[in-house]
């Protein structure tokens, strides 16, 4: 329409004729003559209006779905990200238990022998050398170690350094078929030499094919000259079987190791042998014996006098 005097008057002329329509349906209420208008509107556009918003709605919701997902998603990183640090510190509070246990029962073992000890962690496990049973530690010639060095750990003998580096070491495992070390039985002092035998028990023979030996009794190491490759009193393990050699010049027993070499973490060099033979000192306390039964007074046959 083009901008004429006639169109400006007409304009002013709907707009007057707005406001008065207005003005009378606000001034009749409920018996406004306009609410019959209003109904018809209301009958031809409610569909219109419900079909546009059922078009619409969809999207909108779509819409909605994709940014809470993306907020959920978000909240599940983030709880996923706490958990995994919390499973990390407990496992590196776990570790750190641990090893500070390892630690206290290896200077423990270290004290009541005498022994001056280097601690190191074992960093790997593997054959070497030839050998089938060795572990590397973290500790080597800078931190005085040298070979055939008594290598222990809370709970007895581990083994003997073979090979030294200057930060690392190789230790054959008591374990290995090529162990052999002297060994003293508790109490009687009986000797003999024990050789490993991977997972089985050690193969010990006792120089004394009549010693007086059962199951349950405990070895240590016999010590060697100078304390290399062994120092005296490191517990070796307890006897599990006793092999039947009549007539022989040596008794042969199966000991079980007090070490569980597939499970060694922390370490303990001997650096310094002790002053004395420290004997069974360094063996845990024997369990009590089992009290005797007490003495029943013989039944008196009945009849008896």
């Amino acid at each position: 329409m083009r901008d004429t005097r006639e169109s400006r008057l007409l304009l002013i002329l709907l707009v007057a004729v707005a406001f008065a329509l207005i003005t009378v349906d606000i001034k009749g209420g409920e018996t406004s003559p306009l609410n019959g208008a209003r109904r018809g509107a209301a009958q031809v556009l409610g569909p219109v209006e419900r079909g546009a918003a059922g078009a619409v709605d969809p999207v909108a919701g779509y819409i909605r779905a994709i940014r809470d997902a993306s907020t959920h998603q978000a909240r599940l990183d983030q709880i996923t990200r706490e958990n995994t640090d919390l499973r990390q510190r407990l496992a590196s509070s776990d570790a750190a238990a641990g090893r500070t246990k390892q630690l206290d029962s290896l200077l423990r073992t270290a004290g009541a022998g005498g022994y001056t000890v280097k601690a190191a962690q074992v960093i790997a496990i593997g054959p070497a050398q030839g050998f089938s049973w060795t572990i590397t530690i973290d500790a080597g010639s800078d931190d005085g170690l040298d070979r055939d060095m008594t290598v222990i750990d809370g709970q007895g003998l581990v083994g003997r350094i073979t090979t030294v580096a200057p930060t690392t070491a190789t230790v054959l495992l008591a374990s290995d078929p090529g162990f052999t070390a002297g060994v003293r039985l508790e109490g009687s002092g009986e000797i003999g030499f024990a050789a490993g035998q991977g997972t089985s028990p050690m193969r010990i023979s006792l120089l004394n094919g009549r010693a007086q030996v059962k199951e349950g009794d405990r070895l240590v190491t016999f010590g060697s000259q100078s304390g290399r490759p062994f120092v005296p009193g490191v517990p070796v393990g307890k006897v599990v079987q006793v092999e039947a050699t009549p007539g022989q010049l040596t008794k042969t027993i199966m000991v079980e190791p007090y070490v569980q070499f597939t499970r060694l973490d922390l370490v303990g060099v001997v650096v310094v042998p002790p002053r004395t033979d420290p004997r069974d000192a360094v063996l845990p306390a024997a369990a009590a014996a089992a009290a005797a039964p007490a003495d029943v007074p013989p039944t008196k046959p009945a009849g008896g006098n």
